[in-house]
């Protein structure tokens, strides 16, 4: 589907150099007695890599129309990754390299949105906030609360994220999984 510079949002999913690319960010410039454009920073569907791109103002892009369809993480098979349709419970596997750092949370059971290109998945989409309990951290010590220090907490799959002194193992706390970082402490 053509499209032009102007329907360039956070989020869109382009078609650039023959590859799936997603919108992470992106800005109008216009300097002065010069072309406006638009600087685009494009996250690679396939890879993961990310790269910053102009494309003059008014020019066309190639949108890609992807479908958001409910699917269930199961389990992981080696190095790919099992899912579910919760719809029609056809199951499918995705590789590690497509999953990229949001992987880290994946906890069996959870829904998640998986995008498909006509029958091809080209991405999966985790819920922005998740709850994990803390399997593992070193206790705090007595007196060490006069700033904001950080310390490593193990979470129930197997990521790392800092965490305020006061969280203990077996707490539950609140992930933001597009920063992988520390939101708050979840009441059971």
């Amino acid at each position: 589907m053509a499209g032009t510079t102007s329907d360039i949002r956070n989020g869109l999913i382009i078609r650039y150099n023959g590859e799936l690319q997603s919108v992470v960010e992106f800005h109008h410039v216009s300097p002065g007695n010069w072309r406006a454009f638009v600087r685009t920073r494009l996250k690679n569907m396939k890879t993961g890599r990310v790269q910053e791109v102009r494309f003059r103002s008014g020019e066309e892009i190639d949108v890609v129309r992807v479908e958001h369809r409910s699917c269930q993480y199961l389990y992981q098979d080696g190095q790919d990754y099992i899912f579910m349709n919760t719809e029609t419970y056809d199951q499918f596997p995705l590789p590690l390299d497509m999953m990229g750092d949001s992987a880290q949370f994946l906890k069996e059971g959870m829904v998640v949105e998986a995008l498909f290109d006509g029958e091809t998945v080209v991405g999966v989409e985790l819920p922005t906030f998740i709850n994990l309990e803390v399997t593992y951290t070193e206790p705090a010590v007595r007196g060490d609360t006069a700033t904001n220090v950080l310390k490593v907490a193990t979470l129930e799959t197997g990521a790392t994220v800092n965490v305020p002194l006061f969280v203990e193992s077996g707490d539950v706390i609140k992930i933001d999984t597009r920063t992988g970082e520390y939101v708050e402490r979840v009441k059971v």
